[in-house]
C-alpha cells in the first residue's frame, strides 16, 4: 500500500476527489510525518475522525497567497510556530542567530518570520475573513498570558490578543482539537467556548467562578505585580482543582479554562497507532530532508509529562506533572512496525519521554484530586508518597529489546539519577549499563551550590556524585568503560559568581572539561524566567539574584571551561572580583597559572605542563580529549556532552 502524507497540495486533493478542506494546518516546521512532531499528531487525529486536513509547511510569510494554496478551509484554519517557540529556534542565549534550523529542509535558517504564531494568524486572517483561526503549539501554549520576552526584553501581551485569534489551545491539545471541532462543525463554537477545558479565548468580562489575576498593564509596569500575576498562573496549572483564570488586556480579558485532563491510556495509545509515515515529507528530499527527524526516528515515547518541576523547563507549563502513559501492547507494537521500516539497522535510539524513567503517575492521588498544590514531588527533596518503583519501565525495556529485528534498546531521554537514588535501585542501574546505555549516559545535575539546585528544582550534588559511584560501580562489574554525560548550566537565576566558583572547583575536582557550555535563557512561561525578569521567586516571594550582565554571565560561563586559553582573563577577573587569590597559582587546587602563559615558547609549555601536570583534576592537556568530552583512555567515568532541543 502507498504511504499516504497529509495534504500538502491542490493536486493531492483533486486525487483524492476533495473540492474543500475542513481544517488547513500552517506549521512553522517543515512536515515530518512522525508522531514527535505535533501539527502531524493535530492532522492525523482529526483524520481518524473523519476531517478533511491539509497543511501548509513554513509558507512565505511575505506573500499572501501562499497562504491560499489549499484554498478556503470550511471549519478553522489551525496556526503554530512548530515544536519550538520561533524566537528560541532563531536566536542562542546571546541573541545572535543560530547558524541552522533542524526542523527546516536541509538544516536551512531564516524560513520562518520572528513570532511566527501572530505572524501566520494575522496572514491566514487576511487571506481569509471570517474563518476561525485556532492557534496552539508550544509557542503559543506558553505565551498564552501576558508574559515576559527575552528577546525584546519586554513584557508582551499574550499571543492571543497580537493574533487575533478566535481559540487559543494550551497543552499537547489532543482532547481540545476534538472538541473544537465538533463545536465548529456544528455552529456552536461561541456557546461551547467556556466549557472546553485546555483552551484560551478573549471576553468582555471575567466569567463567574473565574480567579481574576493582574493585567497586562499592571505587571508590564511593576515587577512584584508580575510575580504575583505567574503565581496565580503557576497555581492553578491542574486539571482537576485548577479555576479558569482571568487577565485583564484593556478593556477585554484573555480567559485560560483549567487544563485538559490527562489523556487516559486507551486514548494515547490511539494516537500513536495512527497511520504515520515516519518520514519526512519527500518533498525535502532533494535538500537532503529534515535534520531533526534523524533523532527521533526511531525512537518510542512511551509516556509524557513529568513531575520533576524544573523551574526553567516548560514540561510543567505545557505537558502538566501528570504522568500520561502508553500500554507496553502499543509500544511493543510500536517497535514491530519500525523494524519493517527502510533505514531501520535494527537500534532504537530511545524509549522514554520528558524525562526517561517518569514511568507512571508520582502517586496514585493524583489521578483523583491532582498533582498537590505548592509542592514538588522528587526534587530537592523526594515527597514520602512519591512511587518510585522502577518495575514497569525495566519490563517495557525488555519487551522492546526482545522483538525480533530489534539488535539494541538505548536511553537516550533524560534521566532522573535523584529518582534512582530513591528507589534504591542498584539494579536498575546494572540493566540500564548492561544493556541500554549506547557508550554514554546524559544526566542533568545543572549545579551543584546547593541553594542553586533548590531555585532549579534540581537534587544536590550528593545525589549526582552517589549515582556516579553506582555507574562506575556497575560498568566495572560488566567490564564496559561507559560514561556520564553530566549538563551543567550558567547564569541561572540565583547563581552568584561565587556559586560559579564552586562549580568550576567542582569541575576540577572530579576531572571534567565542559567542551559546550548551556547558558540559561529565559524561554517564556517558566518559573525560572519569572524569576529573571524580577529578581523574586514568584512562589516564596523571597528576592533572587540574577546575573544579567553580559560580562558577569561571561565571567560564569568562562569559569565552567576554565581550562579554555581564551578564558583566561575571565577567570581571572572573576577571581579576583571574588577575593579567590587562592585559585591563582601553580598549586594542586589552583585553576589558572598566575599570568597567561603562551604555548609557543618552550619555557611556557614546561611552565604550563607543570602548571596543568600538577593541577588536580585538571584533566591536562586537551589534547587526547574526544569530541565529546571524554579523555581518552583515562580512568574517569564522565563525558560531557552537548545540550540538544527540546522538543
Amino acid at each position: 500500500m502507498k504511504e499516504q502524507y497529509l495534504i500538502t497540495t491542490k493536486a493531492e486533493m483533486d486525487a483524492r476527489g476533495w473540492a474543500e478542506l475542513d481544517f488547513v494546518i500552517i506549521s512553522g516546521d517543515a512536515y515530518v510525518d512522525h508522531p514527535s512532531f505535533a501539527p502531524t499528531v493535530i492532522g492525523r487525529l482529526l483524520e481518524s475522525h473523519g476531517y478533511r486536513v491539509g497543511i501548509i509547511a513554513q509558507p512565505d510569510w511575505n506573500d499572501v497567497n501562499a497562504f491560499k494554496v489549499l484554498g478556503k478551509p470550511r471549519l478553522a484554519s489551525l496556526v503554530t510556530a512548530g515544536n519550538l517557540d520561533s524566537m528560541l529556534n532563531k536566536f542562542t542565549a546571546a541573541k545572535k542567530h543560530r547558524r541552522d534550523d533542524g526542523y527546516s529542509p536541509g538544516g536551512e535558517s531564516g524560513r520562518r518570520p520572528d513570532r511566527a504564531t501572530v505572524v501566520y494568524a494575522n496572514r491566514m486572517r487576511e487571506a481569509f475573513k471570517g474563518v476561525p483561526i485556532v492557534i496552539g503549539g508550544i509557542e503559543a501554549s506558553l505565551r498564552r498570558f501576558a508574559h515576559y520576552d527575552y528577546w525584546s526584553d519586554t513584557v508582551r501581551r499574550s499571543v492571543l490578543i497580537d493574533s487575533k485569534a478566535d481559540v487559543l489551545i494550551y497543552g499537547m491539545g489532543e482532547k481540545q482539537i476534538v472538541a473544537l471541532a465538533e463545536a465548529l462543525d456544528t455552529d456552536k463554537l461561541g456557546k461551547q467556548l467556556p466549557t472546553i477545558k485546555g483552551i484560551c479565548y478573549v471576553d468582555n468580562e471575567v466569567p463567574e467562578g473565574a480567579i481574576e489575576c493582574p493585567s497586562y498593564e499592571a505587571i508590564s509596569t511593576d515587577k512584584n505585580i508580575f510575580a504575583k500575576a505567574f503565581k496565580i498562573q503557576f497555581d492553578e496549572q491542574d486539571p482537576y482543582y485548577g479555576k479558569a483564570v482571568a487577565q485583564g488586556h484593556g478593556n477585554r480579558y484573555v480567559i485560560q479554562n483549567s487544563p485538559a485532563l490527562p489523556l487516559t491510556q486507551e486514548e494515547m495509545d490511539h494516537v500513536y497507532s495512527l497511520p504515520y509515515t515516519r518520514k519526512w515529507h519527500p518533498m525535502y528530499d532533494a535538500a537532503g530532508g529534515v535534520p531533526a527527524l534523524a533523532e527521533v526516528q526511531f525512537s518510542i515515547t512511551s509516556h509524557r509529562g513529568c513531575f520533576g518541576s524544573c523551574s526553567f523547563c516548560a514540561i510543567t507549563s505545557h505537558q502538566g506533572r501528570i504522568i500520561q502513559n502508553r500500554s507496553h501492547e502499543s509500544i511493543v507494537e510500536e517497535a514491530k512496525r519500525m523494524t519493517t521500516m527502510d533505514g531501520f539497522k535494527g537500534y532504537i535510539h530511545d524509549v522514554g519521554g520528558p524525562t526517561a524513567n517518569f514511568r507512571h503517575v508520582a502517586c496514585e492521588k493524583q489521578l483523583k484530586v491532582g498533582a498537590c498544590k505548592g509542592k514538588t514531588c522528587a526534587a530537592p527533596k523526594a515527597c514520602p508518597q512519591l512511587n518510585t518503583n522502577h518495575d514497569d519501565y525495566v519490563s517495557i525495556l525488555r519487551k522492546v529489546r526482545n522483538v525480533k529485528g530489534v539488535k539494541k534498546v538505548f536511553v537516550r531521554s533524560g534521566l532522573r539519577y535523584d529518582y534512582v537514588l530513591d528507589d534504591n535501585n542498584k539494579e536498575f542501574v546494572k540493566e540500564l549499563c548492561e544493556h541500554h546505555v549506547s557508550g554514554q549516559l546524559k544526566v542533568a545535575p545543572e549545579h551543584v551550590s546547593e541553594h542553586v539546585t533548590t531555585i532549579m528544582g534540581k537534587a544536590n550534588k550528593s545525589y549526582f556524585l552517589k549515582f556516579k559511584s553506582w555507574f562506575d560501580e556497575a560498568n566495572r562489574k560488566l567490564g564496559k568503560q561507559q560514561f556520564l554525560v553530566p549538563y551543567f548550566m550558567s547564569s541561572h537565576p540565583g547563581c552568584t559568581l561565587e556559586d560559579a566558583i564552586e562549580l568550576a572547583e567542582f569541575l576540577r575536582d572530579q576531572n571534567m572539561t565542559p567542551e559546550q557550555v548551556q547558558d540559561f535563557i529565559p524561554t517564556p512561561g517558566s518559573l525560572s524566567t519569572a524569576m529573571y525578569y524580577t529578581g523574586i521567586n514568584p512562589l516564596t516571594g523571597e528576592p533572587v539574584y540574577v546575573a544579567k550582565k553580559g560580562r558577569d554571565k561571561a565571567m560564569q560561563r568562562a569559569l565552567m571551561q576554565y581550562k579554555r586559553e581564551e578564558n583566561y582573563d575571565l577567570v581571572k577577573e572573576a577571581l579576583l572580583k571574588a577575593n579567590r587569590r587562592d585559585l591563582i597559582g601553580f598549586g594542586p587546587l589552583c585553576l589558572i597559572p598566575p599570568r597567561y602563559i603562551k604555548r609557543n615558547s618552550s619555557t611556557s609549555r614546561q611552565q604550563q605542563t607543570l602548571h596543568e601536570g600538577k593541577h588536580a583534576g585538571s584533566g591536562g592537556s586537551r589534547k587526547g580529549m574526544s569530541k565529546g568530552g571524554q579523555k581518552k583512555n583515562s580512568g574517569s567515568k564522565i563525558g560531557i556532552g552537548v545540550r540538544k532541543k527540546k522538543k
